[in-house]
């Protein structure tokens, strides 16, 4: 079983930010997609101008039904594509669901910086994340059953990728060798 959290916003850009949260680890032994081989979403968050949406699996069993309604949207989905990580959200979707997604703009301002430390220095607020930009906070929250507490962490996560587009805009992404 899915749950579905849906809120109306008012944004001023153009396009679709992506944000996933997952469950797994790094394969540290590869420099390309492989690396997301053995991650897995639990949370696919999307936000453009007019709403913010999350499809959050409601447990281990509830995984593969994400997978294909993850499978349902991204091709739908408004372009220009953004995330923070592109590489992240690439490779673990290209191996999760099969689906090679192509982003038009990275949010973060070089590859190894923080959410965290964007958030800091541009001044942008929390809004409410119960795990202040701690993803494998998220992860473990997820492991135990506290959804609400995922979701809230995605929906911030959501809004404060918002917040740095909108701020300081995007740069090209990196490429990322699909294996």
């Amino acid at each position: 079983m899915l749950k579905c959290y849906h809120e109306r916003v008012t944004s001023y850009f153009r396009g679709t930010i992506i944000d996933i949260e997952s469950c797994g680890n790094f394969c540290r032994q590869f420099a390309d997609s492989r690396e997301y081989k053995d991650i897995i979403p639990t949370i696919f968050g999307r936000i453009n101008c007019y709403e913010l949406t999350i499809l959050c699996a409601l447990g281990k069993a509830a995984l593969a039904e994400l997978k294909l309604e993850i499978g349902k949207l991204v091709p739908a989905l408004e372009r220009p594509l953004f995330a923070f990580h592109c590489h992240f959200e690439q490779g673990v979707i290209y191996h999760s669901c099969s689906i090679k997604m192509i982003f038009d703009g990275e949010l973060n301002k070089e590859k190894f910086e923080s959410k965290r430390q964007a958030v800091k220095t541009l001044r942008i607020p929390n809004y409410d994340d119960p795990f202040n930009d701690d993803g494998a906070k998220c992860m473990d929250s997820w492991l135990t059953g506290d959804y609400e507490g995922s979701i809230m962490h995605n929906r911030s996560c959501l809004l404060k990728e918002r917040d740095i587009l909108i701020t300081r805009s995007h740069r090209k992404p990196e490429e990322l060798k699909f294996f």
